[in-house]
């Protein structure tokens, strides 16, 4: 099992000077799993421990995030598809299968649709897909970023905590907030928290979202019914927008379905994945 205490990701890549950190896990087809924010890969173990049972799981943090490089620069939408990018070379992986949850979401369209990667299934999990977006906390961080980053750091972390939580549909245990939150309080941590804010766009979208009806291969979107950061009309949208796509909605979940109902989220991959379930 993945403990939450231990959660460390051993390999890295190089990207341009930054430090990307990554895992690998398990044996069989590839499948890439792509996290949001302001989350990490820790977020997506409920999914890469069953996955690895059947493929080869392969999971990182984004540039700015969790254990990767999170000194000050570019860490927007619009460098995260090249990090992908990057990395799906790296690994020599050409149409793996790839997971991709809110801004990772995101990732996984402009990867595809700007960058020309291959992906056999796409598989989208609350993304942030359909401008506009960004909450009014966003754009307050946006207009007074410096200001943000220079809070004492037991307020930093209070409005951490407490943004977090909102992305929740029930309570969330206090081992899993300490995790989450841990990345966003280390020496470079209270900066990269308002610097990927701070960075967010909507042109990042509008910029992918006229070629949605162009995708082709199979997506399965998968949606928090109580999701409140991005509510499930956008994701009724993204399903109209991309030809033979499916959409399930996870009852009793919010935008962190992924922490809340990671096995109702299972149910629907492992057919979408062509995974046999022994009755």
């Amino acid at each position: 099992m993945l403990e939450v205490s231990e959660w460390k990701l051993p390999e890295s890549y190089d990207f341009n000077g930054r430090i990307v950190r990554y895992g690998v896990r398990g044996h069989g087809p590839a499948v890439v799993l792509v996290h949001g924010t302001p989350w990490s890969s820790f977020n997506l173990r409920h999914l890469i421990e069953p996955l690895s049972k059947e493929f080869c799981v392969y999971y990182y943090d984004l540039l700015g995030y969790g254990q990767s490089d999170k000194s000050p620069g570019d860490v927007s939408l619009g460098l995260q598809n090249q990090v992908l990018t990057q990395l799906l070379d790296h690994w020599g992986l050409k149409n793996p299968a790839i997971i991709g949850h809110d801004f990772g979401g995101t990732t996984v369209l402009r990867t595809y649709l700007i960058n020309g990667c291959k992906f056999n299934k796409i598989v989208l999990i609350d993304p942030v897909a359909i401008s506009p977006w960004g909450s009014p906390f966003f754009q307050h961080v946006k207009a007074h970023q410096s200001a943000f980053a220079g809070v004492p750091d037991y307020i930093h972390e209070a409005i951490v905590r407490a943004y977090v939580k909102t992305a929740a549909f029930m309570p969330i245990d206090t081992e899993t907030l300490n995790m989450i939150v841990s990345p966003w309080t280390d020496p470079n941590g209270k900066v990269a928290f308002y610097q990927q804010m701070a960075q967010a766009n909507s042109g990042y979208t509008d910029e992918v979202q006229p070629l949605y009806p162009l995708i082709t291969n199979p997506v399965l979107i998968l949606w928090g019914r109580e999701d409140t950061w991005i509510p499930m009309e956008k994701g009724k949208t993204l399903h109209e927008m991309i030809p033979g796509s499916s959409l399930h909605v996870i009852p009793d979940a919010g935008h962190l379905v992924i922490e809340e109902k990671p096995d109702l989220l299972m149910e629907k991959i492992r057919p979408f994945f062509g995974i046999k379930v022994l009755q």
